[in-house]
């Protein structure tokens, strides 16, 4: 049980409090200490891997967006044979967006782009920085990632997010009532990501190709894929 709870990181709480108290019983108990010094080594062990796990998991995942971040996708990249593409993805002119609705809606909105980007086909995704994310497919032909990535950029095109009123009740009834309405296009926005990707470059350089790519879909028109 305490090995599952280790590798679970969202059990992460409930493994310290396990052990704290299991460690806790056998200190303050002298007969059950005598019988269990190498539980106790054992028990405190665990609890300093579990602390170390933790350690790595926040140094590696994008604290906004829950997806591995530019460190993690360095480390990919290091394990990855001659055989394999990269996209990189850009959200259509965000700094706009930012400007018109502030900084919390755009959190929003990388909220909600790398939630789709998680379900990719065939692919593994990061977030490269800003507005920016990246897209690993590991042994994988170029002609094999454009059907995933049109797929994903349809997907983020279709969602609405739905923005906050800024004259909401403060009323919990009349907040129900209000939010029990159909949203209308006032206020829901939409999103669209343009992305450009590359296949079998030196790693250095297929991301350099990728970001070409990109920038040609955002010279195209954005909201479309390139390679």
């Amino acid at each position: 049980m305490l090995i599952r709870l280790i590798l679970r990181p969202d059990r992460f709480n409930a493994y310290l409090l396990v052990s704290t108290l299991l460690v806790s019983t056998l200190i303050l108990e002298p007969q059950i200490q005598r019988l269990s010094s190498l539980l106790i080594s054992l028990m405190l062990l665990l609890w300093m891997f579990a602390l170390l796990r933790h350690g790595h998991g926040l140094a590696y995942l994008d604290e906004l967006t829950g997806l591995p971040g530019r460190r993690a996708l360095n480390e990919h990249l290091k394990r990855l044979g001659r055989h394999y593409c990269l996209a990189m993805l850009d959200v259509d002119h965000f700094k706009k967006f930012n400007d018109r609705y502030g900084h919390d809606v755009g959190d929003q909105v990388l909220r909600l782009v790398a939630a789709k980007l998680s379900r990719v086909r065939l692919g593994k995704a990061y977030r490269y920085g800003g507005e920016e994310f990246c897209v690993v497919f590991p042994g994988r032909e170029i002609e094999q990632t454009l059907e995933p990535l049109e797929e994903i950029r349809q997907t983020i095109e279709q969602a609405r997010l739905r923005l906050r009123e800024q004259d909401r009740p403060k009323s919990n009834r009349k907040g129900r009532k209000q939010r029990g309405k159909a949203s209308t296009a006032g206020n829901s926005v939409s999103v669209t990501i343009s992305i450009g990707v590359a296949q079998n470059h030196t790693k250095s350089d297929c991301l350099k190709a990728a970001d070409k790519a990109l920038y040609r879909a955002k010279s195209a028109g954005r909201n479309r894929v390139c390679h």
